[in-house]
């Protein structure tokens, strides 16, 4: 596909959110971020994820209306926004090829593919002035880790002059480089036709490995599974179609309920510094606000809210509450704080049978009494404790 000057005129671009059967905080973020950039009005959003069987059956379509409702209530979104749902796990790659007529429906300039488990300032304008600048199939995003993280990510080898990626592996098991995948990325259309490789590859080697007499006509179940990082990005680096852009900016991976606190925390930061008109400010008679809070416009916070009530390093569900002189707290675990290019590790809740110290979790509607402690702990939905507990999970 031939490339577009920054001035020229777009076709039009899309985003697909990937993943969102375990994640949805990036949704609104993303028209959030690409109002403020001025491209939302070319913008359109595809997400993909899968519903997971059982009570979580039809869970997502319903999020992504919510999701809608509160698009609609910014003033942002687009009448192309649809939901796609990936019914068996086809990869990180294999629902950009499955969905791919919905994708270039329309015939985008290009299109963005964001993994929903990341919390970024998503520089997609930047991103898009580099490929237009330089247009090739695949433009990843990178940033730095320290030599020892950087081997739980996917790392990339690059040309310091071109940006071109020379050499991709995916968690690496000895140090290969500091530059790091975000899992951001922008495509052209050109990108989907190695992904078309891939699964043919995948139909022949699974059609080779039917029992003798097997009927081996039609598709093989397991050509549709893709992985985007090892299949594509491995396969083709050095071969001039894989270029990074590295960023500065905000950036973790949100794997565990501690990330996400700590994203929380990213993002009210980067709003103090470029949107703080979306933070909750003092107003006479309301709540006396500390630090930076974001507060839901349906959400109803009284001046006497929080009665010598401290909560801290916690999760708090739908329609818990806290009594007063009451004590939530939790460990976090936080990167190195001396370590710029320090991020997230990988927590395990449990140590030689014991559970380890870290963020407390209130599930929805739990009932905290007055004057007690709730310590590193976990309390599941719909339950009323009437003591303390510490480095607890509370069924």
């Amino acid at each position: 596909m031939g490339g577009m000057g920054c001035g020229g005129s777009a076709r039009g671009l899309r985003v697909l959110v990937s993943g969102l059967s375990q994640h949805l905080a990036d949704f609104t973020l993303i028209y959030q971020e690409g109002s403020y950039l001025g491209i939302s009005e070319s913008l359109s959003i595809l997400a993909s994820g899968r519903c997971i069987s059982g009570s979580r059956r039809g869970q997502m379509p319903r999020l992504m209306l919510s999701a809608s409702s509160h698009l609609t209530e910014l003033a942002l979104g687009s009448p192309g926004d649809r939901y796609l749902q990936e019914f068996v796990p086809l990869g990180t790659g294999g629902g950009l090829y499955h969905f791919r007529d919905q994708i270039l429906a329309g015939g985008p300039e290009a299109f963005f593919v964001l993994n929903a488990d990341v919390c970024s300032d998503f520089p997609l304008s930047a991103m898009l002035d580099a490929y237009r600048h330089q247009p090739h199939p695949f433009l990843l995003l990178g940033t730095t880790a320290n030599r020892t993280q950087s081997l739980n990510y996917g790392c990339i080898v690059e040309n310091p002059q071109t940006h071109e990626v020379l050499h991709y592996v995916e968690k690496p098991s000895t140090f290969v480089s500091d530059v790091i995948n975000c899992g951001i990325y922008l495509f052209s259309p050109e990108a989907l036709k190695p992904l078309r490789d891939v699964f043919q590859r995948n139909q022949q080697d699974g059609q080779l490995c039917l029992p003798l007499g097997e009927d081996s006509s039609g598709l093989w179940p397991g050509a549709g599974t893709i992985r985007l990082e090892q299949d594509v990005f491995s396969a083709l680096a050095g071969q001039g179609q894989i270029y990074v852009h590295l960023t500065d900016g905000i950036w973790s991976q949100i794997k565990s309920a501690g990330s996400a606190l700590y994203a929380s925390r990213l993002y009210l930061g980067q709003y103090q510094l470029t949107h703080p008109e979306r933070l909750a400010k003092h107003a006479p008679g309301g709540p006396r606000i500390r630090g930076n809070v974001y507060i839901h416009p349906t959400a109803k916070v009284a001046p006497s809210a929080v009665e010598h009530t401290c909560v801290l390093h916690t999760i708090v569900g739908w329609g818990s509450t806290v009594g007063r002189w009451a004590r939530v707290e939790g460990t976090p675990n936080d990167p190195n704080p001396n370590d710029p290019r320090a991020h997230m590790d990988s927590e395990s809740l449990f140590k030689d049978g014991k559970l380890l110290p870290a963020i407390t979790i209130l599930g929805c509607r739990v009932r905290i009494p007055a004057e007690v402690l709730i310590l590193n702990s976990i309390v599941l939905p719909h339950k009323e404790l009437s003591r303390s507990f510490t480095n607890q999970i509370i069924l």
